[in-house]
């Protein structure tokens, strides 16, 4: 018997694709947010992050549908975003708490302290 060829073009689909829950508050609650498609990458997730499209992060996943799998991403995630935080980025107080409450590896950091006499 032949098999029909596939009609989902693979070159899309064939790789990891990255979804932010995002807590809304009390009264909406926690949703998955609306994400175009070429947007669900890992690098392209980080950026929104530290530039502030997601407000209130709460989990992130990874999954690929033709490999077959899907795993949580959150910690992995947390701790590319407490490395930028150690290079000195600005994020937000709740992004800060997210990464507080996920990061498993501790990044140190230096704060910009004044010298003494220096003006």
């Amino acid at each position: 018997m032949r098999s029909s060829p596939s009609i989902v073009p693979t070159n899309r689909l064939d790789r990891d694709i990255y979804l932010v829950l995002e807590d809304f508050g009390a009264r909406a609650g926690c949703s998955w947010r609306e994400t175009d498609e070429q947007d669900t990458d890992r690098e392209t997730i980080i950026r929104d992050l530290l530039s502030g499209q997601y407000a209130y992060p709460v989990r992130i996943v990874i999954f690929n549908a033709i490999e077959g799998h899907a795993r949580d991403a959150t910690s992995e995630i947390a701790d590319e975003l407490a490395e930028a935080l150690a290079r000195n980025a600005e994020i937000t107080p709740a992004l800060q708490a997210f990464v507080e409450a996920n990061a498993t590896r501790s990044f140190g950091l230096q704060l910009a302290l004044p010298l003494l006499g220096a003006a």
